[in-house]
Order: structure tokens, then C-alpha cells, then sequence
């Protein structure tokens, strides 16, 4: 049924489900299909998200109200409890009564009458339970923690191992929240007021230097501030990045892993559009992106290339000021955004430093005597970030770390490296280590 948020947020999950498709751009797809509203829209998405960023604890609690176990169920039925128990247990301005009728409703539609009682029953006593619901077995154990807060047991044992059962608890409840988005100044176009242009936006200031935090970015793209260039949409832990490598007018900057060429961006206007970044990417399809971006915010320094990080083009040896090494990653500090990530298979996770270490390897040398080589990721994984960097400077003695200072309540980084969290920095999860080349 066209314009049923509820139905659609179904299509989204089981093709989600069915072919791994990402939610972001399957929620996008349905909502042009089905030519939902804005609050239509938006109640899609947010019963996805939702449903995805608890899975594992929504099958916990279907579970203990389903005589058939949760594994056994038809995928289908299995999808409508999910989105339907979702509603009754978050989202407070829905009446139980009108979650349930519409999850029995959109299982005669999808599945049949005979399932609908099912998930008739089931939903009817989740939702007479839900102030007194069952608490997960185990607390105090990692597999406490997997369950409550929809991790994979593998992740939940490695924080807890290496931060603490506390600290674990906190970093993953905090990636079922909803993220911040900021939106920041371009100082390229002087004079822009972000509060009062994106007011619509519920736009408020934040430490960041003319940056400012957005309740949504819903039809941003259409402001007159967005397509004149004003501002461009960047998470403060990758603007904290680029900040940290320093980058100054007149600079020669390779940004080696680029797309989607925030870094290359950010690091071009703190040059005040004077010098060179060379911004390259192994796909050349993301570089047109970068090119229509820079283009919008009156960037012409940025030159593209496609080309493989671990193995740099000969001409690039010694030339840069700055190299920015963003390299691949698990993805594990975006899971905000993101929920599936934190489903990945680890073997595929556990291969990742060694392309991250021939990364480093390969850019080492097309940084200049005096040089920075500024490495960062978008997770949280000892092993992808300061395992891989220490390898690599105990086989560089020619990189030393060097301290920077971040704005805002971070402050000064005298070592050299920082692990961002979303629980203790409100930001995405990124890690940012600076390393000195020898003179």
C-alpha cells in the first residue's frame, strides 16, 4: 500500500534481510517509490533504523512471549514482530493498540491470516508487559552486553577485554543512539550565518570553529545556503581530523584514501584555496563526487586521480607537505549511521591492518623531510589503530608522533594520537594519529 510508512519500513528490513542491502540507501529508495511524506518518511526510517540497531534484544523479548522460537519463525512474521515490537517499546506517541492492529494487519497483507494470529498474540502481550519487561540473563558478562545493546559476542568481549566492562557498556548503548549531524561553514564564502540559515534545521553552535549541530538534514541539499556553497555536511570527528594534520596556505596535501573527499575539503579551506591537494581514490567512479564538491564550495585546488594507495604513482614521492592516509577500516565508529556494520564477519575485520600497514608502507616515502603523515579510521579497534600505527613506526624510525590540539573540551593531544568515542565525545567513533618525518 503506497504511502504506508509501516509497510515500507517491512520492504526496507527484508531487503535488508534478503540481499544485504544498506539501509540507508534501501530507506531512500522506498520513500521515492512509495512517495511517502516527510513524517511518513521519517517514521520509515526510523523503525528501520531502530529495528536494526536492536535486532538481538528485540528477539530476546519476542522470544519470551512466542511459543515458537524466534529461529523457526517464517523471516517474514519474524520482520513484522521486530518493526511492531520496536513501536510498542520506543516510540511513546504510538498507542500500543495502534502498533499491534497495524503489525496484524501488514501480516494478513504479507504473510496470512493464519500467521496474523500469531502475531497478534505476541504483540498483545509485549505490550501489556512493557513496563515490566524480562531483563537479559547474565549481566555483568559479555554476553549480557551482546544481547542488551544488539552487538556481535566478538565485540562485546574485545571492549570489555581491553576497556572494561563499564566503558564496554557505555560505548555500545551509545551506538543505538541517534547521531548528531553538523553542518560547517565554508570560509571560502565570508559572511554565511549557519544558525540563522539552517534555524529550520534546528540548527545550534557547538565547539567546532563555525561549525553548528542539525536535528536533521532533510531537504538541506535545496537551501540556497547548501547550493551556493555556504556549508557542507561533515561529522566533527573527521573535521577533527583534518584539523589535526595541519595543513596551511600554500602546502602541497595528498589525500591518499579521499573519497568522499571530506578531508580533501576541509583540509583545501584551511589552506584559504592556496596550494595543492591531490586527492586520489582506487575507484575512479568516487572522484567525480569530490570534483562536483569542491566545484560547489569554490574549491579549485583540489586535483583528482585514481590510483592505489599502497602502491603511490612515482611521481608523487617526496612532494607533499601532508599526506593523509584515511585508510579502509571495519567501520565500527560509524555504527551510529550505520547499524549493519556491527554484523560484518570478523575473519574479513581480522584481515584489515595488513592492508592498512601496506597503506602506510606505500605512503611513507611520498612524504617530505619535515614532513606529516596523518593517519586516521572511522573505528574503535586497538588492532586497526594504534596496533597498526606502532608496527609501523617500530620499522620508521625516520616518523615520530607529534602532539596537536583539538578545539573544544579535547584540547591538547600531547601524545599524538586519540581514540574519539560517541559516548565520551558525542562524536563518530575515529581514531587520529600524527607522525613527524625527520628532517
Amino acid at each position: 500500500m503506497a504511502g504506508n510508512p509501516r509497510q515500507a519500513a517491512y520492504r526496507v528490513l527484508m531487503r535488508c534481510r534478503r540481499s544485504g542491502a544498506w539501509s540507508e540507501d534501501a530507506i531512500s529508495s522506498e520513500i521515492q517509490k512509495t512517495s511517502l511524506s516527510g513524517r511518513d518518511g521519517a517514521l520509515c526510517s526510523r523503525i528501520v533504523l531502530g529495528v536494526l540497531q536492536n535486532r538481538t534484544w528485540l528477539d530476546f523479548i519476542i522470544g519470551t512471549y512466542c511459543a515458537t522460537p524466534t529461529e523457526k519463525l517464517d523471516p517474514r512474521v519474524l520482520d513484522i514482530l521486530r518493526l511492531s515490537a520496536y513501536q510498542i517499546l520506543f516510540l511513546d506517541k504510538i498507542p500500543v493498540s495502534a502498533a499491534v492492529n497495524e503489525g496484524v494487519s501488514l501480516c494478513r497483507r504479507e504473510v496470512n491470516p493464519g500467521a496474523a494470529k500469531l502475531v497478534n498474540a505476541v504483540l498483545r502481550r509485549i505490550g501489556e508487559h512493557r513496563e515490566q519487561l524480562p531483563e537479559v540473563p547474565g549481566k555483568g558478562t559479555a554476553a549480557y552486553l551482546a544481547t542488551r545493546y544488539s552487538h556481535p559476542l566478538w565485540l562485546a568481549e574485545e571492549l570489555a577485554a581491553e576497556h572494561g566492562y563499564a566503558f564496554a557498556e557505555a560505548a555500545l548503548a551509545a551506538n543505538n543512539e541517534q547521531p548528531p549531524v553538523y553542518a560547517h561553514a565554508n570560509p571560502l564564502r565570508p559572511g554565511t550565518d549557519l544558525l540563522t540559515a539552517l534555524a529550520d534545521f534546528g540548527a545550534e553552535p557547538t565547539d567546532l570553529p563555525g561549525c553548528v549541530s542539525l536535528r536533521t538534514t532533510a531537504g538541506i541539499t535545496e537551501t540556497e545556503v547548501f547550493r551556493n556553497g555556504g556549508c557542507y555536511i561533515q561529522d566533527a570527528a573527521a573535521r577533527m581530523a583534518a584539523l589535526a594534520g595541519g595543513a596551511k596556505p600554500g602546502m602541497t596535501v595528498l589525500d591518499a584514501c579521499a573519497a568522499p573527499g571530506g578531508k580533501s575539503v576541509a583540509s583545501a579551506m584551511a589552506m584559504e584555496n592556496r596550494g595543492w591537494v591531490i586527492s586520489c581514490d582506487i575507484h575512479e567512479k568516487k572522484l567525480r563526487l569530490i570534483r562536483e564538491n569542491a566545484a560547489r564550495l569554490g574549491i579549485n585546488i583540489i586535483e583528482t586521480r585514481a590510483g592505489d594507495a599502497r602502491r603511490p604513482d612515482a611521481d608523487l614521492t617526496g612532494i607533499a607537505d601532508l599526506v593523509i592516509a584515511d585508510v579502509p577500516c571495519s567501520g565500527l565508529g560509524v555504527i551510529r549511521r550505520k547499524p549493519e556494520i556491527r554484523w560484518k564477519d570478523q575473519a574479513e575485520l581480522d584481515n584489515l591492518p595488513a592492508i592498512q600497514r601496506d597503506i602506510l608502507e606505500g605512503l611513507a616515502p611520498c612524504v617530505r623531510a619535515g614532513g606529516v603523515l596523518l593517519y586516521s579510521t572511522c573505528t574503535v579497534r586497538t588492532r586497526e589503530n594504534g596496533g597498526t600505527v606502532s608496527a609501523f613506526l617500530a620499522d620508521h624510525p625516520e616518523f615520530t608522533p607529534e602532539g596537536f590540539i583539538l578545539p573544544g573540551s579535547i584540547g591538547e593531544v600531547p601524545s599524538g594520537q586519540i581514540t574519539l568515542w560517541p559516548h565520551l565525545h558525542g562524536t563518530d567513533g575515529f581514531y587520529i594519529c600524527k607522525m613527524r618525518k625527520k628532517s
